[in-house]
């Protein structure tokens, strides 16, 4: 068997989990070890190069996590919340670092993902990008470095398929900014306002969502002040960008200890 380390794409099907699969196979420091669906999709049996209209790839497509993790050593998981939390638990029994870009995860989801860190590493990140976590540190210092007479807004656009608003990216943002004037987050947010809502309750940090065509991922952080305006932006134009990421996380928890980690420990930052 190889030494290099051999991963699990979820999902495989999925826009992100053909990028994932390309990614990987195209690694030079890892092998594809499986390719998982949802029980009754027709990939389940087929190959996953022939799958995705290229090459035999050897590998079948699977609706069986313990089957593809068999001799794994990560597991990389964009899917959703009810099937990212179920697979932490396996991916722990496995010891297979589990990297997860799953959004809309509840606070009873994420308590499951710091249980299942006791026993395995977990990177959990809403963008693996270089960039944007770069945004999130500067908008953090930004935050902190402004006093209260500058209101910040985050407003984000995705694609018409995105499911989640406002997005995972968002509300990361979002959060780094109230670390940064030191508030409470959830005291602070304030959903897409409608009708009569009064003027804007200082400390507040609103947050737009735009849904629309093919909008890979754009995300500004606004500090608006008397007579002048901050603003932080990325803009994503690739998605393989996000799944280069998600793979550095995985190389990167080979060897380190059982943790609920984040991409700023894989970057370093």
């Amino acid at each position: 068997m190889s030494d290099t380390p051999g991963i699990v794409v979820m999902g495989a099907s999925g826009r992100m989990g053909q990028m994932l699969v390309r990614e990987v196979q195209a690694h030079p420091g890892m092998r594809l070890a499986g390719a998982v669906e949802r029980p009754g999709h027709d990939w389940i049996g087929k190959d996953i190069g022939t799958a995705m209209n290229g090459p035999a790839a050897g590998l079948r497509v699977t609706d069986d996590p313990l089957e593809a993790m068999a001799g794994a050593q990560g597991v990389i998981d964009f899917t959703t919340p009810q099937v990212t939390v179920a697979l932490s638990t396996l991916s722990a029994q496995a010891r297979a670092v589990h990297i997860i870009g799953t959004t809309g995860l509840t606070d009873e989801d994420i308590a499951k993902l710091d249980a299942a860190a006791r026993h395995a590493v977990i990177v959990r990140a809403g963008n693996m990008s270089l960039g944007v976590n770069l945004l999130t540190q500067l908008t953090k210092q930004v935050a902190a470095a402004l006093d209260a007479d500058f209101d910040i807004e985050v407003v984000e656009a995705h694609h018409r398929h995105k499911v989640d608003a406002p997005s995972g990216t968002a509300l990361m943002l979002g959060e780094a900014a109230a670390a940064g004037r030191g508030l409470d987050f959830k005291q602070s947010y304030v959903a897409a306002r409608d009708g009569i809502t009064g003027a804007r309750a200082p400390g507040s940090i609103g947050f737009s969502a735009i849904r629309g065509g093919d909008i890979v991922g754009e995300h500004d952080v606004i500090f608006a002040g008397a007579g002048e305006r901050i603003v932080l932006r990325h803009v994503a134009s690739d998605r393989a960008l996000f799944a280069r990421g998600a793979l550095k996380a995985a190389l990167w928890g080979q060897d380190k200890m059982p943790g609920h980690y984040s991409m700023l420990d894989v970057l370093g930052l």
